[in-house]
C-alpha cells in the first residue's frame, strides 16, 4: 500500500493520531526517540507521567507503528534512562516486544575510555585516551551514564540488512580470506560509538539525538530510491536531515509547533547546502 500523506514533510500532530490515519503496510523504517518520562523540559509536553501511563503511551505507539510497517520493515527505537531509573528502556522494551520481535539490541556509546595495553601493539596507540561527551554525575552512588540503547524491532526477526554499509575493516588481515568475502570489510556489530556533535547555536530542543544514529540506523536498514522512513517524535528535525543527505522519503509527526517551524528552518539549511 502507497502512503496516502504527503511525504517529505513534518506535521504538527500527536503521533497516534497520525499512524492511525496511514494504510497498513505504508511505511518501511521508523526510527525515532521518544521521550524518556525523566523529567526533562520540553515546551509543550510534560515529561512526568506516572510509569504505568507513560508505559501504556508506548505501547499504543508499538501497536499502532506495527500496522503501518511494511512487513519486512524496521522500526529502532532509541530509548534510555537516567542514573536513578536505569530500567526505563528496558521497561519500554518489554512492552514493545509484546507486539514486535526484537531483532537486534544496539548499544550507542556516547563516551568511552581506552587503555593504551587493551588495544595491542598494531593500533599506534601512544597513550590512554577518552573520546566523546557526557553530562557528569555528582555523588558517590552512579557512574557517569555514557550510553543510551537502540532497539531494532521487526515484525518477526526476518529483516535481511545491508551489514557492510556500516563495515569497518579487519584488525587483522588475515580475517579477510578466513572469511572469504575478499573484502577488507566486516559487520560493525552492536555497539555504536556516536558522539554528540559539537554544536555552537543554542536549540530549542532538550534532547536531541546526533544525525549519525538515524543514518546509521537507515543505511543497515538498506537504502533505496522509495524508501519510507517515518520519525513519530521528530523533534526539531534530525531524522528529516539524515534522510535529505541519503536520499530517501521522510515524514514526521511533532506536537510543538515551535519545534517544527525549528525544523523546517534546519531542512531548508541542508537543502541548501546539498544544494537540492
Amino acid at each position: 500500500m502507497v502512503v496516502n500523506t504527503p511525504l517529505n514533510k513534518l506535521y504538527v500532530e500527536d503521533c497516534i493520531a497520525f499512524m492511525r490515519r496511514l494504510p497498513h503496510s505504508c511505511i518501511d523504517v521508523i526510527v525515532t526517540s521518544p521521550p524518556y518520562n525523566i523529567g526533562k523540559d520540553y515546551s509543550e509536553y510534560e515529561d512526568n507521567k506516572t510509569r504505568e501511563q507513560y508505559l501504556d503511551w508506548m505501547e499504543q505507539v508499538a501497536v499502532e507503528s506495527k500496522r503501518v510497517l511494511r512487513p519486512a520493515g524496521s522500526f529502532f527505537l532509541n530509548v534510555g534512562g537516567k542514573p536513578s531509573d536505569l530500567a526505563i528502556p528496558y521497561d519500554v522494551e518489554n512492552r514493545f516486544r509484546k507486539h514486535y520481535c526484537l531483532q537486534n539490541d544496539i548499544v550507542w556509546v556516547k563516551s568511552i575510555a581506552i587503555t593504551k595495553e587493551d588495544v595491542g601493539k598494531g593500533n599506534g596507540l601512544k597513550k590512554d585516551f577518552s573520546v566523546g561527551h557526557y553530562k557528569p554525575i555528582q555523588g558517590k552512588r552512579f557512574l557517569n551514564n555514557c550510553h543510551e540503547s537502540i532497539f531494532h524491532f521487526t515484525k518477526e526477526c526476518k529483516t535481511e540488512l545491508d551489514k557492510l554499509s556500516l563495515g569497518v575493516p579487519y584488525q587483522d588481515k588475515t580475517n579477510i580470506a578466513r572469511w572469504s568475502n575478499k573484502k577488507d570489510k566486516r559487520d560493525r556489530g552492536d555497539l555504536w560509538f556516536i558522539p554528540y556533535e559539537t554544536i555552537k547555536e543554542r536549540r530549542p530542543h532538550p534532547a536531541v539525538f546526533p544525525k549519525k544514529l538515524p543514518l546509521m540506523c537507515i543505511k543497515l536498514h538498506g537504502v533505496r530510491e522509495d524508501l519510507i522512513v517515518y520519525d513519530p517524535f521528530m523533534g526539531i528535525g534530525t531524522t528529516a536531515l539524515a534522510c535529505i543527505d541519503l536520499g530517501v522519503n521522510y515524514l514526521g509527526t511533532e506536537i510543538d509547533k515551535n519545534y517544527v517551524a525549528f525544523a523546517n528552518e534546519r531542512i531548508r539549511e541542508e537543502k541548501a547546502q546539498l544544494k537540492l
